[in-house]
């Protein structure tokens, strides 16, 4: 598959918040930079954040999280910290960025607490999208791109010095990907699932093109 010569089509991206989540290892990274590029080269104005971080607030919070040693963090307050970095991202970044028509492209969202938080953790879903309705109040996600991928695949591309979250069992990683399968089933029309364990140029060919057909269609 390769991407289409026509570009047009990436301007009626503008406004939409799209969020690329998956596994740790999935790619996520790589497929943000290059379709961030690739609209740039079509005219369209990209607003890239990640979480948890994205912003002043946002990084100190993710060097809490992330830190290996803040092993005796509970599951709740994690959840929280991740929901406070987000709350301060949407306010700051993803709102402003989206009024102005920029195409913004996030690392990361509240899917990535359902799983994680969530369906690894435990935590009940109703519990964090409750929190999540306050943190991030009507700012709705346009699509979520799955980066699929099977879990041992997933851990062998993460590097050496792994941090906190990284640093858990397989089992757990598990659980995080079943968690993000379950929540496209949930909702298949608003999530686009790529089989990530492909080449970076096929799995960026798909992404194009599931973008094209869900959010910017003829």
């Amino acid at each position: 598959m390769t991407v289409t010569s026509d570009h047009a089509w990436v301007q009626r991206l503008g406004g939409c918040l799209i969020v690329f989540d998956g596994p740790d290892g999935c790619g996520k990274s790589t497929q943000i930079a290059r379709l961030s590029e690739f609209c740039h080269g079509a005219g369209l104005v990209v607003a890239l954040v990640r979480e948890p971080g994205g912003t002043a607030v946002g990084e100190r919070i993710r060097q809490v999280l992330l830190d290996p040693v803040h092993a005796e963090m509970t599951l709740r307050a994690e959840m929280l910290l991740y929901m406070a970095s987000r709350a301060q991202l949407v306010e700051e970044r993803i709102l402003p960025a989206r009024s102005r028509g920029e195409l913004v492209l996030a690392d990361r969202f509240v899917s990535s607490t359902l799983a994680y938080q969530g369906t690894a953790g435990g935590l009940a879903p109703e519990a964090i999208r409750a929190v999540a309705q306050i943190a991030v109040g009507d700012c709705r996600v346009d699509l979520m791109v799955l980066l699929d991928v099977d879990t041992d695949t997933a851990m062998s591309r993460v590097g050496k010095e792994r941090d906190r979250m990284e640093q858990k069992d397989r089992a757990f990683h598990a659980r995080v990907r079943e968690g993000y399968l379950a929540q496209a089933r949930d909702n298949p029309a608003g999530t686009l699932v790529v089989d990530a364990s492909r080449g970076p140029d096929s799995v960026f060919a798909e992404i194009c093109a599931g973008l094209r057909a869900r959010l910017a269609p003829r």
